[in-house]
């Protein structure tokens, strides 16, 4: 049986070794053969996530076409791949990528330090933003006046209570996607839809396409699951989605499942076109594959003059083919656990039903407070304060890391809540580790990958501003010097599992 779980032709692997910036060599050194070259740039590639991690790659002498070089020095970098770790060879099965052991992995799992920790430790573990009052307190005194005719009942309401699934519903219809409540489930948190998705449709041992990177909670869930994650490379810039690799990956490996955040891509920021999205739609429905499209930052545009494209259910009318998941906690806040999902009306019933062995429902008080929002304009005044925070953080943010630390490199997302920063060739795991012995949290790049990639990049989120985002910034470079000169210890602490 193959090892590999997706593939990677001789032009597209040609294309992202020649997309690679090649850094100047420092005065007097010499040129490296051409194997080395070859071979560091496939190290490089898998390492940034580029080329997934159990990617087949293409067989010697279809590379060396494709690259113009000899079959003998693609040879040559393979067989050096192979001896360190990277690459893993069988007869009959070619050769796919791999990590080696002992190669740093995901350093932090980063937890929410508890609110006494604060004081002294900058936290960029987790996007998400303090409560924006005074809509939160307004919310909760609004449902608990609402709350008496429900207080009369035993409480359990596994789909959802009926006055907020229609409040969902009409608000997809308004956005011009006909919506009945029967389409809706409200759920405890987007983690808390997604988990039932995939319990209803991935069981052990089934393929789940996931964008490489990807949000770290949801591969960890469907790590805890058992299902094998194919990972998609995103492309290089915040245009994301290469199609032509989704509809190969969805062809050759044939997902039960795909993951998808299409809004403000969580970590990266990149937002899809409609294009791509239409085309999304297009490839899962000829490989017969379930796409889950995560909303939970499609609310958060930053920039005035950018006109959202359509949902990604927008371009599957029939509802077969697209599971929309949205949730309250980024648009409001972290500690209103309430998502919902949107899906065809027999696939609702399906995960309605399975919901009678997991939690039964999600808690009545929460769903009352986001439903007195919605219905009371409340929901979009506390949006807007949302979106103002996080501008201004993301801008303080920003400039605070273009002065501290001018070699690392990023795009600026035009929504969302994250940065995704290449570390100046620095250790993503090393840096975390040392962050937190100056002062800072941040999680490292393999978080946000499938088996160690993205070793050289860290997610920075929009969530301290002013003062407190050049502070930041500064001990992000102070750590960054000391992992520079190797006086930031050695060893990575065992993986934890939350980055938020």
């Amino acid at each position: 049986m193959a090892q590999w779980t997706s593939a990677v032709g001789a032009a597209q692997l040609a294309r992202l070794i020649a997309s690679q910036q090649e850094r100047p060599a420092p005065p007097g050194a010499r040129k490296p053969p051409a194997y080395r070259t070859l071979a560091d740039g496939i190290r490089l590639l898998v390492l940034e996530g580029r080329v997934p991690v159990a990617a087949r790659l293409p067989a010697e002498r279809e590379l060396a076409v494709a690259l113009s070089l000899s079959r003998t020095t693609v040879a040559a970098a393979y067989e050096a791949l192979r001896g360190e770790g990277f690459l893993e060879s069988r007869r009959g099965a070619g050769s796919w990528t791999a990590v080696p052991a002992g190669n740093p992995l995901p350093a932090r799992g980063l937890e929410p330090l508890p609110p006494e920790s604060l004081g002294s430790m900058i936290d960029l573990g987790c996007a998400a933003l303090p409560a924006p009052e005074p809509w939160l307190t307004k919310a909760v005194q609004g449902a608990l006046e609402e709350l008496p005719p429900y207080a009369h009942t035993h409480g359990d309401y596994p789909a959802g209570l009926p006055a907020l699934r229609r409040m969902l519903a009409d608000r997809y219809t308004e956005r011009g996607i006909p919506t009945m409540p029967e389409q809706i489930m409200v759920t405890t948190g987007a983690m808390g839809a997604i988990d039932a998705i995939c319990s209803l449709f991935a069981g052990r041992g089934e393929r789940i396409a996931v964008e490489s990177p990807s949000y770290a909670n949801i591969l960890q869930l469907m790590r805890a699951a058992e299902a094998r994650l194919v990972p998609v490379a995103m492309g290089a810039r915040l245009g994301g989605w290469d199609m032509d690799v989704w509809r190969q990956v969805l062809r050759d490996s044939a997902p039960r499942l795909a993951y998808v955040v299409a809004d403000f891509h969580n970590p990266t920021g990149a937002l899809a076109s409609e294009d791509k999205r239409r085309a999304m739609v297009e490839a899962a429905r000829s490989a017969g594959t379930v796409l889950i499209a995560d909303e939970t930052m499609a609310e958060l545009q930053l920039d005035a003059d950018l006109v959202m494209p359509r949902p990604v259910c927008s371009f599957d009318p029939a509802g077969s083919t697209v599971i929309t998941v949205g949730s309250a906690s980024k648009a409001f806040w972290a500690g209103m656990r309430i998502g919902w999902v949107r899906a065809a009306p027999d696939i609702i019933r399906s995960l309605v039903a399975a919901r009678a062995y997991a939690d039964l429902g999600t808690p009545v008080l929460e769903q009352l407070a986001v439903n007195w929002l919605m219905r009371t304009g409340g929901w979009a005044e506390a949006v807007g304060l949302r979106r103002d925070q996080a501008r201004e953080n993301r801008d303080a943010l920003v400039a605070a890391v273009r002065r501290e630390l001018p070699d690392w490199e990023f795009e600026v997302p035009r929504g969302g809540l994250t940065l995704w920063a290449r570390a100046g060739g620095l250790s993503g795991s090393r840096l975390a580790e040392v962050g937190e012995r100056v002062g800072v949290r941040v999680p490292s790049g393999p978080r946000f990958g499938v088996d160690g990639a993205f070793e050289g990049y860290v997610r920075l989120p929009f969530t301290v501003g002013g003062p407190l985002a050049e502070e930041a910034a500064a001990r992000l470079a102070a750590a960054a010097r000391l992992v520079g000169t190797g006086a930031g210890g050695s060893g990575a602490e065992p993986p934890r599992t939350f980055v938020a």
